[in-house]
């Protein structure tokens, strides 16, 4: 079935599934967006009806439009989120590559920041009840449940997650109905005058709108998501999310309204709409609901990386796959990663109102990102260049206008976001930086050149045999390329004898899920050179692939793979394989410019925690050599050393 039909299917299970994996974020920004609005100031008409006006309108806007309406259609084979979309656009603009980079960064720092102030601002409900309950411990050992069950896949969750979102939303609708039931006045803040006063009018009511904007927050969620849902799944189930939120939403400023001139102090409006005997299931309610938006994020960040890996924008890590679901991940590093962040962030700044102030800046960012690099994916599939730059108007001023009013949480804490989004997009640019400078340096020649000499040493019985099938893992994309350092391997390093030799390099597309190889034959039964084309999203387990391919080719009688050993060979017995990975470090003899030297030494210096190369190619450990190359760089010739004669 192809990608297109599978994203515009529409099934119950399919609905389901988008309510238990997408809408967690957004869907719990109740639980604080409008207590955020109403902070210390006493309580007015004018602030209420325009707060919730501005949580309609953006709702409206950024989530609906641009999310749900625009976006979606820029799926690659199925696939959403901001990395996805710059695949599909980095080929006509090498620029993009920098606001992909900032988009990715802040949406990874946003991943650490939204489970604790989720979980915080539920658990922080019991306090109605229990007015003396410390809530750091619950949100602690809930936050470190949550991320000891990434190891087993989040796939059993899942299943639990539908259902109860279902109930969540419903829940969010009930009480907000109950709740306008007494006051229906507020439905006028549906008029957009409302919004605009509020903002125009009101004492500082343009710095309202970083509070505002949390409402929108998961809203790119919906886009990551794309690929594990549907294009349809999304819009469909959005209608009903939209309608749940809205209804929550007005039900709290009814209840504002309800206590107008007052200030709102500890209340929490999400939990005063309940009855009071309703409060502790509320509680468990909300918690399970922030649980599911965190695994949102969680995995999310996952798919992030795992693309990001792949469009060299970080360090190569281990990636596990621990079930069979498409987009299933689990990266170990990432994963303690995320919990020290969230464990850092929780300590730090203990209350979720605390939280506020360094949630939503990142998100902006990220929405900017996407903004810039959906508008160019519009531009280059011919639309109608005149709708773009609307497009890129209202959408540049509308979250620039977010992000402005963000600013103002940079003292209160917005630095923190702005300090891990930083620190996340210095390692992406290094690493691209550092990968960019790796190829320019990599010398290739013709194979060609060496045919002659390597049938030559394969059949010279004076150089010690070293295996049957020597397998060098190679850079070089075009089939009639080699390295100089792999030459300089096999013949100076210690000549290496071998029946075949093997040259196989690896290609990342820009599709998800590509899994290809072509072969050539450089010399019948002595040198070969394998491609393979792996998707970004596809596991690089080389090792199992290249058995694969080996065994077409004996299949087709294309290669003869038995021990050229007499005594092994008249027995049938396959002949031994050895990989070699060569491993570059900076040689001393560098002539790099500064700035260049100072990216390889960092590239270097983070290159000692990840996988080392053949890890990461998935080989079998006891079969594999790694070898250390020098990268030099012109060396510093010229050397003034003059012999003098003995005396």
């Amino acid at each position: 079935m192809s990608h297109s039909s599978n994203l515009s299917k529409v099934s119950a299970a399919g609905l389901l599934v988008a309510m238990g994996i997408i809408y967690g974020d957004i869907g719990t920004s109740p639980l604080y967006v409008m207590k955020a609005i109403v902070g210390n100031r006493p309580i007015t008409e004018e602030l209420v009806l325009g707060g919730v006006s501005c949580v309609f309108w953006t709702l409206t806007m950024i989530t609906t439009i641009k999310y749900v309406i625009m976006i979606l259609r820029a799926d690659n084979n199925g696939e959403g989120g901001t990395l996805a979309l710059f695949a599909l656009v980095r080929r006509h603009a090498k620029w993009l590559t920098i606001p992909t980079m900032i988009g990715g960064a802040a949406l990874l720092a946003d991943g650490i920041i939204a489970p604790p102030i989720s979980v915080s601002s539920a658990i922080e409900g019991l306090e109605i009840i229990y007015p003396s309950i410390s809530t750091i411990p619950i949100v602690i050992t809930i936050l470190t449940l949550l991320f000891l069950v990434q190891i087993f896949g989040t796939n059993v969750v899942g299943k639990a997650f539908g259902p109860i979102m279902l109930v969540w939303f419903a829940m969010l609708a009930t009480f907000g109905i109950a709740n306008i039931a007494h006051m229906p006045m507020v439905m006028k803040a549906l008029n957009p005058w409302y919004a605009y006063n509020l903002l125009a009018n009101y004492p500082e009511g343009f710095w309202l709108l970083g509070a505002v904007f949390l409402c929108t927050t998961g809203a790119e969620a919906l886009y990551s998501d794309l690929g594990h849902v549907g294009r349809n799944n999304i819009r469909i189930s959005w209608v009903y999310v939209k309608i749940c939120l809205l209804l929550n939403y007005f039900g709290q400023a009814a209840y504002l309204m309800s206590i107008e001139g007052q200030l709102l102090g500890d209340k929490k409006p999400f939990f005063e709409l309940m009855p009071d005997w309703f409060i502790l299931p509320g509680v468990a309610i909300a918690t399970m609901a922030t649980i599911i938006a965190s695994q949102a994020m969680i995995s999310g960040s996952f798919t992030l990386i795992s693309a990001a890996i792949r469009l060299n924008f970080w360090p190569k890590v281990k990636i596990h796959y621990p079930s069979d679901e498409r987009g299933q991940i689990y990266i170990p590093s990432v994963n303690i990663l995320l919990y020290m962040g969230c464990l850092a962030i929780v300590f730090f700044f203990r209350r979720s109102e605390n939280m506020e102030a360094a949630y939503g800046l990142s998100i902006t960012i990220t929405m900017l990102m996407d903004t810039v690099l959906l508008a160019y994916f519009l531009y280059t599939h011919r639309n109608n260049m005149w709708l773009v730059l609307f497009f890129l108007l209202v959408f540049i001023s509308l979250e620039g206008s977010f992000l402005f009013a963000n600013l103002e949480k940079f003292p209160h804490g917005g630095w923190v976001s702005l300090l891990i989004c930083g620190v996340l997009g210095a390692v992406m640019y290094i690493w691209l930086k550092a990968f960019n400078i790796k190829l320019r340096l990599t010398e290739y020649e013709k194979l060609d050149k060496y045919m002659d000499s390597l049938k030559e040493l394969s059949k010279d019985i004076t150089v010690p045999k070293y295996t049957t099938h020597l397998i060098f893992m190679s850079n070089a994309s075009r089939a009639t390329e080699i390295e100089t350092k792999i030459i300089y391997s096999i013949f100076q390093k210690r000549p290496k004898r071998a029946d075949v030799y093997w040259f196989v390099h690896v290609d990342t597309t820009d599709q998800p899920d590509t899994l290809e190889y072509k072969v050539k034959q450089c010399a019948q039964d002595d040198v070969y050179k394998v491609t393979f084309r792996l998707g970004f999203r596809t596991p690089q387990k080389v090792h199992l692939y290249f058995r694969h391919v080996l065994e077409e080719m004996v299949k087709n009688a294309q290669v003869d793979i038995r021990s050229r050993y007499e005594s092994l060979n008249k027995h049938n017995v396959i002949g031994d394989f050895r990989f070699v990975v060569l491993e570059k470090f900076l040689s001393y003899d560098n002539d790099l410019p500064f700035f260049e030297n100072m990216i390889m030494k960092a590239y270097f210096f983070i290159k000692q925690f990840t996988s080392s190369e053949d890890k990461w190619f998935g080989l079998d450990s006891s079969a594999v050599k790694v070898e250390k190359v020098p990268l030099l760089i012109k060396p510093a010739e010229n050397i003034k050393l003059k012999e003098i004669p003995w005396d």
